[in-house]
């Protein structure tokens, strides 16, 4: 059995930007990793009343028969599906000093208050969501341009 489960996985094609999984966005350059944010679309149910015939009247203007009207519900796309690709740090980057330096970072903005364990647990990603959440990324995962406002990459300089 596992000389043919080892078989198969040969035949399977590595992700685009392996170690991440993700497809990267149109016109990146090999080597770099990516995510993203996907924002749901918005669908709101609107409910209107609608007039199927119009009332009856008579000679004299009065109302011989009603009118009559009907409920008619749609849903109406407010918001179209948004995804934004964004560059993090490869997983060959994220070393356990390197999280352990994330950590003591996210700790100096008493944005974590766990031990440094080096580990990508759940209150790490907590306190680098909330972290980026100011630089317009609602994500749990640690971008580039994150990681560089800590002082954790590297910044690439125009010449």
């Amino acid at each position: 059995m596992t000389v043919n489960l080892t078989l198969l996985s040969g035949c399977l094609a590595p992700p685009p930007f392996e170690g991440v999984g993700r497809p990267a966005p149109p016109g990146a350059l090999p080597g770099t990793c990516w995510d993203t944010l996907i924002e749901p679309a918005r669908v709101e149910t609107i409910t209107e009343q609608v007039m199927v015939s119009p009332p009856d009247t008579a000679a004299d203007g009065s109302v011989t028969k009603p009118a009559v009207f009907a409920t008619e519900t749609r849903q109406e796309i407010t918001r179209p599906r948004k995804e934004t690709y964004f560059q993090t740090p490869c997983p060959d980057a994220m070393t356990r000093e390197y999280v352990s330096s994330l950590q003591r970072a996210l700790a100096a903005r008493d944005l974590y208050q766990g031990e440094i364990t080096g580990t990508l647990n759940a209150e790490t990603r907590a306190a680098i969501r909330s972290y980026q959440k100011d630089i317009g990324i609602d994500s749990a995962s640690l971008s580039l341009r994150g990681a560089r406002s800590l002082g954790l990459s590297a910044v690439v300089v125009d010449r």
